[in-house]
């Protein structure tokens, strides 16, 4: 069965990396690059920083910083120390295969995948704390895209995407709560 998935998951893999051309690499380069979002960031900031006291917005940036470092060390201790799945370029079986951009590979492994965890834990914690449901959808569009460059540059594969995902959304949404309790504490 495990088997099966891995082989299902390479398939996708290789179809989606396989759609690929001269534009697209560098749309994706950029879209997978953290700082290329800082735009997207400081805005999330400042709509924090709107709805929150001051007090209660430098609160926040330590519950971001905690989404950033529960979902980078989460992502690594947690899954790719344990998982040791190759990463698709480096994957002997299928690297004559892969579409890599600018010869970038990145670390050896790549269950589950660290960006996708950290975009999709920081649009389900800012989604959270300024309880916007509209603004989730298009946090988790923006997550996926970034999830879905990963898959294009040759780096992971569909699952780790997954993965990051869903252990993103976990964390996030667990700050989210735990930093709205703490915001009522705060406030009263």
């Amino acid at each position: 069965m495990v088997e099966k998935i891995k082989q299902i998951d390479t398939e996708l893999f290789l179809l989606l990396n396989g759609l690929h051309n001269e534009f697209f690499d560098t749309v994706m380069w950029w879209v997978s690059e953290t700082w290329f979002w800082t735009p997207v960031y400081l805005l999330l900031l400042f709509l924090i920083y709107r709805k929150y006291s001051l007090k209660l917005f430098f609160t926040s940036l330590v519950f971001i910083a905690l989404v950033v470092f529960l979902c980078d060390r989460s992502s690594v201790v947690f899954f790719k120390e344990i998982f040791q799945r190759y990463r698709p370029c480096h994957n002997l079986e299928i690297q004559h295969l892969v579409h890599t951009v600018n010869g970038h590979c990145g670390g050896l492994y790549s269950f589950v995948s660290s960006h996708a965890c950290n975009h999709f834990g920081l649009a389900v914690f800012a989604a959270g704390i300024l309880e916007r449901k509209n603004l989730l959808i298009l946090l988790i569009i923006w997550a996926a895209i970034i999830g879905y460059s990963r898959i294009y540059l040759g780096v992971h594969y569909p699952a780790d995407v997954l993965g990051g995902g869903l252990v993103g959304v976990l964390i996030g949404y667990f700050l989210s709560r735990s930093y709205i309790f703490a915001a009522r504490k705060i406030q009263n």
